[in-house]
């Protein structure tokens, strides 16, 4: 008996002609007695042929004629199948009533045969179909929101205050005491491979004396709090460990104060056109640009110090900073490549001071106009002081530590999802939040649950110096990190405040990101009075800057902050301030159980989604909006950013495909496609770029109009670029725009390339 398929009209809208299907959801199955003496031929010889469900524009109802050759059956998997007779049987819809017997045994007899028969042959189809779905197995939810719901109701504030309570005991000890500490709690918690890792590297701390600015026309010393150096207290010391630059260059320097604002090259060249720059002594506002970059600016230009300060218009308004102090490094990250006995990260003796110390160099006059702030600011006719600013830090080595553990994936153990903290003490509660999400993981782990990648947590030594531990630590494994690294979750500082939810992720995880926060601001802490999600793709520092910088490995991080200043501003976070301890900031630590929460979600569907939640056509979009406010940009640039647009959006609208239905999931298929997803950033990273700028692209740097970092800082300003003579710079800048944007191109390009590799997977599908 040949079958032939006839239509699906399953999600399909329904017209007069389609009512020719749902007819054959009659569970009789009226086959005449001729018909089943003939099986025709064998199953295994059966051919499926498909063919279009017929539509019709007419309202007409059903040709009575076609009705009469369909016929009426069943497939045991009818949201997939219609079976129709072969053409060559012939067979009438319309029922025939039955005529009495004399002989009504025989009438029995036969009926209870044929009804065994349709149940035989029912039963052969049910196995024949049950063998053929089952090439491809129906595979488990990608997520389940029952087990990420339990995972969530595990974290609670309770148990991160309890764990934080225990890793305060240790505040007194040394960074091994921490480390061995958070060890033991791996291991107690179900973490089975945890290693310790040792580095000698060299570090930089304040010297035995303070460092000093003094007056020379007044003779008077100051600290960098602002007070006297003769009034100096005992507890202006544990003030002095937050008063220095991390590897600044030391020594004495004399010098007048020049006012440079925030050291931007419009900034220094205002300042050269009325002042002889060389060997003077820059007073430079925190923001707007990296620290790094403007102190190679200002070297270049031939200043020989600078004294470091926060305007407290550029301050949270929540956050009083005039006589506060902070602490800065110059490490770009890692163990610097000095040594104990001579050489320095930069020529500039620098050093940060108070906002008050500055107001008072500076000569301001008031700094406030009524209820408006008015930013700091040398008058014009005010009277520059010559100072004398000595810094005396000393170099040192010391050994930082690593821990570092693995929840091995089932069926990618070798694709890593990082989760990095930290256990200084200006974590805060970095390592109990970890350690409550190490918690709750095993516990469901303990449960049964095998996650399909490997979690890989990390706690690093070293963070307020540069990064130091995580930039060793991914140095060591960068060949692994490069083809098995599939993001970088930070816990750097957790809870830095309590105003402001923020989220900062790479633009490949910034739907997830947005995702994630607006599920939680819906049981917002302040019962409804929530803000909106507040996602963006802003460099910032942390221990996330390797892998972001180095292995464009998509990153995200969540964190409370205080009020928000203006965008302009945020490199503020470059200023590390004495902190408020967890217990202070979050007595209840309802502000550490909702960062734990969103962090625990966004690393249960990276380690557990089939297809990564990662979305190429944001990369793209945010590409478009650099360029579409780039003057003039060149067509090819925006052309080959079009194509690379075009081709994401079908590349994402293909992996939804597997992302949705179970069966397209061939797992050779899945890593392929995932590699792609894993490997578009890579093609954003630039081979170098200007001090304190991300290598990545995607990354934006502060400013009211998002652009590309190569064009707001890019390098030639720094060889030569900013030269006052008119047609040096026409010459100069013209080469640094074309090599810039030529950085660009290839880097569009790159990625485009990438995406039609990609798109290859679905070509045989």
């Amino acid at each position: 008996m040949a079958y032939s398929k006839v239509c699906d009209v399953q999600g399909g809208a329904l017209d007069s002609e389609a009512l020719h299907c749902p007819e054959a959801l009659d569970p009789a199955w009226n086959l005449d007695k001729d018909g089943m003496q003939d099986p025709g031929p064998s199953m295994d010889h059966m051919q499926m042929q498909h063919v279009e469900c017929p539509r019709s524009v007419s309202d007409r109802g059903p040709d009575p004629e076609v009705m009469e050759s369909v016929q009426p059956s069943v497939s045991p998997h009818g949201r997939f199948e219609r079976l129709q007779e072969d053409p060559n049987y012939n067979s009438r819809f319309t029922r025939a009533p039955y005529h009495k017997e004399p002989r009504q045994l025989q009438c029995f007899t036969f009926r209870y045969l044929l009804a065994g028969l349709v149940l035989l042959v029912l039963g052969f189809l049910v196995g024949w179909f049950t063998h053929t779905s089952s090439v491809k197995p129906r595979l488990p939810a990608p997520e389940s929101s029952g087990l990420l719901k339990e995972l969530l109701e595990g974290i609670k504030a309770d148990k991160i205050n309890s764990l934080q309570r225990s890793f305060s005991s240790l505040s007194d000890e040394g960074e091994e005491a921490r480390a061995r500490y958070l060890y033991r709690q791996w291991v107690e918690f179900g973490l089975t491979n945890i290693e310790v890792s040792e580095h000698t590297v060299l570090v930089s701390k304040p010297g035995s004396t303070p460092n000093t600015i003094t007056d020379r026309s007044s003779h008077q010393c100051f600290l960098p709090t602002g007070i006297s150096c003769d009034q100096r207290e005992p507890k202006d010391g544990l003030q002095q460990q937050f008063s220095y630059a991390a590897y600044s260059a030391t020594g004495s320097v004399q010098g007048e104060l020049v006012d440079v604002q925030y050291g931007s090259v419009d900034d220094l060249r205002r300042a050269k056109d009325t002042l002889n720059l060389t060997n003077q002594i820059a007073v430079v506002k925190l923001g707007k640009a990296p620290l790094l970059y403007k102190l190679a600016l200002l070297s270049q230009w031939g200043f020989a110090g600078a004294l470091l300060y926060v305007d407290p218009c550029d301050a949270p308004f929540s956050r009083s900073i005039l006589h506060q102090i902070f602490r800065v490094t110059l490490n770009p990250g890692g163990s610097p490549a000095i040594d104990e006995a001579g050489g320095n990260l930069t020529s500039l003796l620098v050093q940060p001071i108070s906002a008050f110390l500055a107001k008072a160099l500076l000569s301001c006059v008031s700094m406030e106009n009524g209820k408006q702030c008015v930013p700091l600011a040398m008058p014009p006719n005010a009277e520059r002081k010559k100072i004398t600013l000595t810094v005396g830090n000393q170099l040192t080595y010391k050994k930082i530590y690593n821990v570092v553990g693995y929840l091995r994936g089932k069926k990618n153990p070798d694709r890593y999802v990082l989760v990095g903290s930290r256990h200084d003490i200006q974590g805060g509660g970095s390592s109990a939040i970890v350690n409550q999400l190490i918690a709750a993981l095993t516990e469901q782990t303990k449960k049964g649950w095998d996650p399909d990648r490997t979690t890989v947590f990390c706690s690093w030594g070293g963070s307020a110096m540069g990064n130091i531990g995580s930039y060793e630590w991914g140095k060591d494994n960068s060949v692994v990190l490069q083809g098995s690294a599939v993001a970088y979750i930070s816990l750097n500082t957790p809870v830095r405040g309590t105003e402001t939810l923020r989220a900062s992720a790479s633009p490949t995880l910034l739907q997830l990101t947005s995702d994630i926060q607006r599920r939680q601001l819906l049981s917002c802490i302040r019962g409804g009075n929530c803000p909106g999600p507040n996602v963006s793709s802003l460099q910032l520092p942390g221990d996330m800057s390797f892998f972001a910088n180095q292995l464009a490995v998509p990153t995200l991080e969540f964190a409370f902050e205080q009020t928000a200043a203006e965008e302009t501003t945020s490199f503020l976070s470059e200023g590390q301030f004495p902190v408020d301890s967890p217990e202070t900031l979050d007595p209840l630590f309802k502000f550490h159980e909702t960062i734990a929460k969103m962090t625990a979600e966004a690393l249960f569907r990276l380690v557990n989604d089939p297809v990564l939640p990662f979305y190429p056509l944001d990369v793209t979009l945010d590409v478009q909006n650099k360029l579409k406010d780039m003057s003039p940009a060149p067509p090819l640039l925006l052309s080959s950013a079009s194509a690379l647009r075009d081709h994401a959006a079908f590349f994402q609208s293909e992996m939804m495909r597997p992302a949705n239905d179970p069966k397209e999931r061939d797992p050779s298929h899945m890593r392929m496609l995932n590699d792609v997803l894993r490997d578009l950033e890579k093609s954003f990273l630039l081979p170098q770029t200007s001090p304190g700028v991300f290598r990545n692209l995607l990354y934006i740097l502060p400013g009211k109009t998002p652009q590309f970092s190569v064009l707001s800082f890019p390098q030639e300003p720094l060889l030569g670029c900013s030269e006052t003579n008119k047609v040096q710079k026409h010459i100069l800048c013209g080469k640094a725009v074309n090599r810039s944007l030529s950085l660009l191109l290839r880097a569009v390009q790159s990625a485009d390339r990438l995406m039609c590799a990609g798109l290859t997977l679905f070509e045989n599908e």
